[in-house]
């Protein structure tokens, strides 16, 4: 049996590579639907006892009778598809330029994982939002059946062989944007041709690098340009809007300060020992990739200088305390706004959190050694805007750097600025493309 994993990219590998998959086209393809049908199976079993698979399982229940309510086939749909919340942030900037070019068409948003769907559903940023059905041939044709689009964009890694299978077949223009390839994928593996014929399905490639440009030519893909990455131009409105916190105001006042975002427990081990240890006049913003109640006061507890959480601050003066606690979501961003320096979590521990949107306010950035399949994290790093440390002496001692050489720091704040400039324009590029050869 095949394993299940969280992402839709390691659940097409395992059902393919886990399986021993021979080339012959029919066996793969065969084995390939029939593993589809064995873990939606084994899913619904373990969302007994699992409240995400729950929410995956009992989500896609509802995906017809939603779709069947909407009555989408009375609307011009434009279809866009992504894994999660990371990917949906890469195609908001195309959905929200599609809405203005578009305004007579209606923008279905689906997503694969709960951890997405959960938190964007109510989103009003698209018309309808949804579960994608599981890769099965029957989900396909009523899932098509019952949208209809006229134009159909996967964001990044998303290759479901029979949804691409019954586009291709129904003459439907299908784009994959802001996608990078690499050598290791399946695509490029000599058991890979099941998943590599699927790619006929994509009018177009919007790729992020000329890497992944020259390996689709190698497996006969030349319907492909290299667009960028469309974060950028999300992160670069950012700067447009409003990020004033009054609370942020209060607490900071004319003192400098370092914000950390989406911490883990490896690296506030790292910041927690340069507070307590640290003599720098810095004010500290703590915002948790966690922020379970028992996360917190741990968390709380261990820092000995004077800390106030987000949820207890109507109560106290803000500018009497040295470190704050963000234990609620959805204001990092803007927090950002205010740092000397930021630090970017994950990079000890499961996997490196976004380091654009910090960086896209001319400061440096610090994180954890482990960035690798991070993009924009190898580049700056090569670069010197983003910088990483190993150890707690590492980390001292780069803050020490940073606050006492204002050429060091002046350089290395640029640095990231400019990077997000002139790797912004991957919007256009798409809706160019998009008008000029799609919806003309």
């Amino acid at each position: 049996m095949c394993k299940f994993t969280k992402t839709s990219r390691t659940t097409q590998s395992i059902y393919l590579k886990k399986c021993n998959l021979a080339p012959n086209k029919n066996k793969v393809g065969f084995i390939y639907n029939c593993s589809v049908y064995i873990v939606g199976f084994t899913l619904k079993i373990i969302a007994l006892f699992n409240k995400k698979l729950n929410l995956f399982v009992n989500g896609r229940k509802k995906v017809y009778p939603y779709l069947k309510e909407n009555k989408l086939t009375s609307f011009k749909i434009i279809w866009i598809h992504v894994a999660s919340l990371g990917e949906f942030e890469q195609g908001l900037p195309v959905i929200e330029a599609l809405k203005q070019t578009y305004p007579k068409y209606k923008i279905l948003v689906t997503f694969f994982s709960p951890s997405g769907y959960e938190v964007k559903k109510n989103s009003n940023v698209a018309d309808f939002i949804t579960y994608l059905p599981l890769d099965t041939k029957k989900n396909v044709n009523k899932f098509l059946n019952l949208v209809k689009p006229e134009l159909v964009i996967f964001v990044k890694y998303e290759i479901w062989p029979n949804y691409l299978k019954e586009l291709y077949s129904r003459n439907i223009p299908t784009l994959l944007i802001a996608s990078i390839f690499n050598q290791r994928q399946i695509f490029f593996k000599s058991y890979g041709s099941f998943m590599k014929r699927s790619l006929k399905a994509f009018t177009h490639f919007f790729v992020q690098d000329e890497n992944s440009k020259k390996l689709l030519q190698t497996i006969g893909y030349t319907n492909s340009s290299i667009g960028g990455d469309t974060r950028f131009d999300r992160v670069l409105e950012i700067l447009d809007r409003d990020n004033q916190l009054t609370f942020i105001d209060v607490f900071k006042g004319e003192k400098q300060c370092l914000v950390a975002g989406s911490t883990w427990p490896e690296d506030e081990e790292v910041l927690v020992d340069f507070i307590n240890t640290s003599d720098v006049a810095l004010k500290y913003v703590l915002a948790p990739h966690t922020i379970k109640k028992e996360a917190v006061v741990k968390l709380k507890a261990s820092i000995t200088k004077k800390v106030i959480l987000y949820s207890e601050m109507k109560y106290h003066n803000l500018c009497d305390y040295d470190v704050l606690i963000v234990d609620t979501i959805g204001i990092l961003t803007k927090i950002y706004s205010y740092a000397t320096i930021a630090y970017v979590g994950g990079g000890f521990a499961t996997g490196l959190h976004n380091t654009l949107e910090p960086a896209v306010f001319g400061i440096p950035v610090l994180i954890g050694p482990n960035y690798s399949g991070f993009k924009e994290a190898e580049d700056l790093v090569k670069k010197k805007g983003v910088i990483t440390i190993n150890t707690k002496n590492d980390f001292k001692l780069l803050i020490m750097n940073l606050l006492d050489d204002s050429n060091f720091y002046k350089t290395t704040a640029v640095i990231n600025q400019q990077y997000i400039s002139q790797n912004s324009g991957a919007t256009k590029k798409i809706v160019d493309f998009i008008l000029l050869k799609i919806l003309n």
